[in-house]
């Protein structure tokens, strides 16, 4: 095997604090209060200060990668004003001390946290404004950073921007939430990715993918209405993203369902054209669990894009985290080859991971054998694909491995082979204590992967 990367992923407000310092404005993270059961977004886990901690741990660990937003507010002013030299400093030093560690840099452009400014004038990524304006703040960064940094993604998990929490994390303020405006949100966030993707293969030698949250879905009997909602919804949600990053084309069947449906994705001709021309280097995409749809409990002239929500239903043969996410191994091998056979571009699951609830007493370690068990199964199925299946992959990256905020904001839910001492309301002292999984870890990442296969 080729070099492997190991390593983790985080986003810029679930990490690094440092709110209002640095010449940083506004998110729409920045502004969301606390609630009984999450934090706010003001202090994260203080990277913004300290991660040279943690940049050691993952040294240690044995990690070769580092994936990690860039927080779009604090190196453009108000998301469309100057940019900010302090902030562009911060991430500057961040990569330097990467690289001297010999972690290499991914960078991932937007991770949900929309100028506040770019939210309340313009409604977000529903906007040819925003649009304008991402791409601007993404050739900046691409131009400064590309020299040192290697691999790239525009969107974290972009085809969230096509169901129907797009609106949320597309900053999408005030409205009507239309079928209209989801096909604008996702139309405007792809014609930005091949822009800049474009852009980057024509001033660098860096690489750049595209990445989706794919969670594999199954129908939920043999029943041809249950195989063809799995099926609709693979299509709309996953394969119509990958046919833009592979061939330069939505998905002909979405495209169908635009035209008989009269569906206004407001797209230009020059942005069709940039969406043609685009080539990625890889596919990546998250992985945490698998749905089971049944097409029963859809309503009459539900767009496929909604079919989850009605029809998602438990799994008999899974078991679920407290969050009833179902934890499927072998969901995320057939993911890996639907996605290689199909396209034959390298992929790379760039996160990986369970939630759960841990407390530490101040003393003992966390024996977090269920962590254990969850990436092993995991990592032992992505091998399959390599070894039985002929995949290609580059490299197995999870998601926090040093205990970082929720998406939604909750510390209780934590994703971490190291513990940080906070909660949601009290920040405590914030060390930074390995669990039994992080041993574990550090064993499978040193020998690439065989110690698995020796316990």
């Amino acid at each position: 095997m080729s070099k492997f990367f190991w390593g983790n992923s985080t986003s810029s407000m679930q990490t690094e604090g440092g709110w209002n310092e640095g010449g940083k404005s506004l998110s729409v993270y920045d502004v969301r209060p606390a609630t009984e059961n999450t934090s706010d977004w003001h202090f994260a886990n203080d990277n913004y200060h300290y991660y040279d901690k943690d940049l050691n741990l993952m040294q240690d660990l044995g990690m070769n990668m580092y994936r990690f937003q860039i927080s779009w507010s604090r190196v453009v002013k108000d998301g469309d004003g100057e940019f900010n030299e302090e902030g562009i400093k911060f991430y500057e030093h961040l990569i330097d001390k990467l690289l001297a560690r010999g972690i290499e840099p991914m960078i991932c452009l937007y991770h949900f946290d929309m100028p506040l400014h770019l939210a309340q004038k313009y409604n977000g990524f529903v906007s040819k404004e925003v649009l304008k304006a991402f791409v601007r703040y993404g050739k900046e960064m691409i131009r400064r950073f590309s020299p040192k940094v290697k691999y790239w993604i525009t969107f974290n998990e972009q085809n969230l921007y096509f169901m129907p929490g797009a609106f949320k994390i597309a900053g999408y303020l005030k409205g009507k939430e239309t079928v209209d405006e989801l096909y604008q949100i996702f139309h405007n966030t792809m014609t930005a990715h091949a822009i800049l993707a474009n852009y980057l293969h024509k001033v660098s030698d860096a690489k750049i993918g595209g990445m989706l949250a794919y969670s594999e879905t199954y129908p939920a009997t043999c029943k041809p209405e249950d195989i063809l909602a799995a099926r609709k919804w693979d299509e709309f949600e996953n394969y119509n993203l990958l046919d833009v990053y592979a061939k330069g084309k939505y998905s002909a069947e979405m495209m169908n369902f635009v035209k008989e449906h009269h569906i206004n994705m407001n797209a230009s001709d020059s942005e069709l054209e940039s969406i043609e021309k685009q080539k990625n280097d890889f596919l990546s995409f998250s992985y945490y669990a698998s749905n089971t749809i049944n097409a029963a409990k859809i309503p009459p002239r539900t767009i496929p894009n909604y079919y989850l929500e009605y029809g998602n239903q438990p799994n008999p043969y899974l078991s679920r985290t407290e969050w009833n996410w179902q934890i499927d191994p072998l969901g995320f091998r057939d993911v890996l080859n639907k996605m290689y056979q199909r396209y034959r571009l390298p992929v790379f699951p760039i996160e990986n991971g369970i939630g759960v609830r841990e407390k530490w007493d101040g003393k003992n370690q966390i024996n977090d054998t269920y962590r254990i068990e969850y990436h092993k199964n995991h990592i032992k199925e992505m091998f399959n694909a390599i070894n039985e299946d002929g995949v290609k992959v580059i490299g197995y990256l999870g998601w926090g491995l040093i205990d970082i905020l929720s998406s939604q904001g909750d510390m209780n839910k934590r994703y971490g082979v190291v513990y940080v001492n906070r909660s949601n309301h009290d920040l405590k002292d914030m060390k930074r204590v390995p669990k039994l999984s992080y041993d574990w870890l550090k064993k499978v990442i040193h020998s690439n992967g065989k110690s698995i296969y020796e316990e």
